[in-house]
């Protein structure tokens, strides 16, 4: 007697197999790191922006500025024989715009708390340049660390080994760290030339407090 061939089972409708292999994205989400909104006081060695600095580095952006206008205003006013007092209203309205405008950015810069810490377990850092959150990354979760210069900045970059880290933190550090990404290479940045210490102080504690746990270049 012939048997028939055994049929396989018809699955239940909706029903989809399950993917093969590891998740999506290779490993599954990491934990969420730690966040506060200001780097605290307490580690061994704190890093802050410069006021002075950021005021001179203004102060000059602003004379630069001006000085196009204003030597061609005068020029004008020479040539043609009026007063210069308009010319001058000018120069100092705009003057005290920029001054406000610029006031305002080393203010949000400078009055966020420190933008970097280190210590013996890991690093705080901020996660956006103006004020907004910090989150802590320890040496073993940093895949390298390393310099780069924009203009007249310098920074220092932390990358970690999970490109998702930090990827939770809200709509305006998103916008921040993804603009920093594709200048920098990662969204975790901390002043080196508009910093309150020497660059050459800020990498020497980078690289005595991470004992070889993680690359710096």
């Amino acid at each position: 007697m012939t048997m028939p061939p055994q049929q396989p089972p018809v699955p239940p409708a909706g029903w989809q197999p399950a993917p093969a292999g590891p998740p999506p994205g290779g490993w599954p989400p990491p934990p969420p790191v730690p966040v506060t909104k200001r780097i605290p006081e307490d580690q061994p060695f704190i890093v802050r922006a410069s006021a002075g600095k950021r005021i001179l580095q203004f102060g000059l952006l602003t004379l630069f500025v001006l000085a196009a206008p204003g030597c061609s205003l005068g020029l004008l006013a020479f040539t043609s024989g009026e007063s210069a007092l308009p010319i001058l209203g000018i120069l100092g309205a705009l003057a005290v715009f920029m001054g406000l405008l610029f006031g305002l950015q080393v203010y949000l810069l400078v009055s966020g708390g420190p933008v970097l810490a280190v210590g013996p377990a890991g690093l705080w850092i901020k996660t956006r340049p103006t004020r907004g959150q910090a989150v802590w990354l320890p040496w073993e979760a940093i895949e390298q660390i390393y310099t780069r210069r924009w203009a007249f900045d310098k920074n220092v970059c932390v990358k970690p080994r999970d490109p998702r880290t930090g990827g939770n933190l809200g709509a305006f550090t998103a916008v921040d760290s993804g603009m920093q990404q594709l200048v920098f290479g990662t969204g975790f940045t901390a002043p080196l030339a508009f910093a309150d210490r020497p660059e050459r102080e800020i990498m020497g504690a980078i690289v005595h407090f991470s004992a070889g746990r993680t690359f710096i270049r």
